[in-house]
């Protein structure tokens, strides 16, 4: 089974030999929950995203990613950050793909659809800001949700 690692800060990371912009959605349903997934590639939980694709623009790759992680359509509304900070490494086994992180972080409301797992995630769930720590997730993950419950503008880094 493919397993993604992540490092950070690690002197015994490999180094990365790609670098691919994803992105990241802050997805808030109208109780004000973040909806979250389980990572089925490392267990950890996190905001659904991926890998923007050839020919689509950053908000449309945010809804598809979106949906197949989730079974939730969003709208998108706004722009969290970006993260780029070349301290974090993701070790992709499958095909031994060492990515330096490059992901753009934005917000969505959800729309329509039910939480329902895909390939990619082992669970999806509506969570209570105020749960938000009890979920166990790479620092970068937390990190990301910081910066969107601090608000006051874009990240940039």
């Amino acid at each position: 089974m493919s397993q993604r690692i992540d490092y950070y800060a690690d002197p015994s990371a490999p180094a990365p030999n790609s670098l691919v912009p994803s992105v990241n959605v802050v997805v808030t349903n109208d109780a004000g929950e973040l909806l979250l997934i389980r990572r089925s590639d490392n267990d950890n939980w996190a905001l659904p995203g991926g890998a923007i694709d050839l020919g689509e623009s950053i908000p449309q790759a945010a809804i598809r990613e979106t949906l197949e992680e989730t079974g939730i359509t969003c709208e998108i509304t706004g722009l969290v950050g970006t993260y780029s900070d070349p301290r974090h490494v993701i070790h992709y086994t499958s095909n031994d793909e060492i990515r330096q992180e490059f992901s753009l972080v934005l917000t969505a409301r959800a729309i329509s659809g039910q939480p329902t797992p895909s390939t990619e995630s082992r669970e999806v769930r509506w969570v209570p800001r105020h749960e938000l720590a009890n979920y166990g997730m790479h620092r970068s993950m937390r990190l990301r949700i910081s910066h969107y419950l601090q608000g006051g503008g874009p990240h940039i880094g």
